[in-house]
């Protein structure tokens, strides 16, 4: 059976940061797939992915991009599945042209563009699991004690430190 999350990239240097969003899932309980699709490099791949997803079984798509960053928005123009986009940091403008590139998606081809960088990828997990959440009971058990976790690692007062 196939992961219920495909978490897409358009280079081996995008896993850097994307690999949060696998951790995060793996963390909760929920399997992924990760595969190098490049909008430019690879449009033939592109395709054959993004139209079959659905059909492999397939039920969310994380597409982590950086640069011209129009994987998530392509890959989101051939399926019907959600599409989460994570803009990678770039060197040239700090991941600035990747969120730009994300975010501005003409109405009717909708992606739930997250932060740039590590932060993005641990949301995109979490908005992915809670999408799955919704129909599972056990994960949704799993997240909520994950989100709780989170809120009592933070605490009440800050260390002193002098």
């Amino acid at each position: 059976m196939t992961a219920p999350i495909a978490i897409i990239m358009g280079s081996q240097s995008d896993w850097e940061t994307m690999r949060h969003a696998a951790d995060t899932l793996a963390a909760l309980g929920v399997a992924s797939e990760t595969r190098i699709v490049s909008a430019h490099r690879t449009p033939d791949r592109l395709f054959s992915f993004a139209k079959g997803a659905k059909a492999a079984g397939f039920k969310v798509i994380i597409a982590g991009a950086g640069g011209a960053a129009h994987l998530p928005g392509m890959a989101a123009s051939l399926t019907e599945l959600p599409v989460f986009g994570v803009p990678v940091e770039s060197r040239t403008l700090k991941g600035i042209d990747s969120l730009y590139s994300i975010v501005q998606m003409p109405a009717g081809i909708p992606v739930g563009t997250l932060a740039i960088g590590k932060a993005g990828a641990i949301n995109a997990a979490l908005l992915a699991a809670a999408v799955l959440a919704l129909s599972d009971p056990a994960l949704s058990e799993r997240l909520a004690a994950w989100r709780k976790a989170q809120t009592e690692a933070v605490a009440e007062r800050p260390e002193d430190k002098a």
